[in-house]
């Protein structure tokens, strides 16, 4: 029977390139691929770690694997100028920004520690978000056939607060969610956000009238609800 790890490392990286944290994140994803393949092979029952990386990244768009090229809206001159970053990744969903002020969070986990369902895992993550918010006592919910953690769902102010992409491989995860604290909105003015036309994006320092959310206290917050959720021990 397999030891079920249910201990998370969390690692707060601070400031971090994305293409750095992105190998960094392939790394650990690969070592805990690798155990279960050589417990599988060799019938051993070493437990899997789990992970959870917080990060801000410097102005970088990504695309996602099922993404279309033309939800970036400025060209490359256009990104160099804007001091900005563009990957095309590995992960699920369209195109989405990250910079500055915007809380990142790459749970890498064996999900046969906790439940191997991925569909769960995602509702679990946006929960984790709702949570939060729920903390600053704002009402964020899903918005039925779209990723991410909203406000105002089905009316006509609709924004999204956190974006959210995934990527699983036996039954491993990376990736994760980007929930948006301090950061300049005007950066998603150059791409039709996850692909999605005719929905703004906010931000929590905005939606709560405040100039700067101590960002500390929300990671502690999503820290807690997330050892809630998944039921486990989280190391800081």
């Amino acid at each position: 029977m397999k030891i079920k790890n249910k201990s998370i490392i969390l690692k707060d990286l601070g400031v971090v390139d994305y293409k750095e944290c992105w190998d960094f994140q392939e790394e650990l994803f690969k070592n805990v691929v690798n155990v279960k393949i050589k417990n599988r092979r060799e019938a051993l029952n070493k437990p899997t770690s789990n992970y959870l990386l917080f990060v801000e990244h410097p102005h970088v768009y990504t695309l996602g694997k099922s993404g279309d090229m033309s939800n970036l809206l400025i060209s490359e001159t256009e990104l160099i100028k804007k001091d900005a970053k563009f990957y095309k990744i590995n992960r699920g969903g369209d195109i989405t920004y990250h910079g500055p002020g915007q809380i990142v969070g790459y749970p890498i986990l064996d999900l046969d520690n906790f439940f191997t369902d991925i569909h769960k895992y995602l509702r679990f993550l946006e929960e984790v978000i709702i949570l939060t918010l729920n903390d600053y006592d704002l009402k964020a919910s899903r918005n039925p056939g779209k990723t991410g953690v909203w406000l105002d769902v089905n009316t006509p102010f609709a924004r999204k607060i956190c974006a959210m992409g995934v990527r699983a491989s036996r039954w491993v995860t990376m990736h994760g969610f980007a929930l948006n604290a301090n950061v300049d909105l005007s950066y998603f003015d150059c791409i039709i956000p996850c692909g999605i036309t005719n929905n703004s994006v906010t931000s929590l320092n905005k939606e709560i009238g405040v100039e700067f959310v101590d960002v500390i206290e929300l990671k502690k917050k999503i820290k807690n609800n997330f050892s809630k959720l998944f039921e486990a021990k989280i190391n800081w």
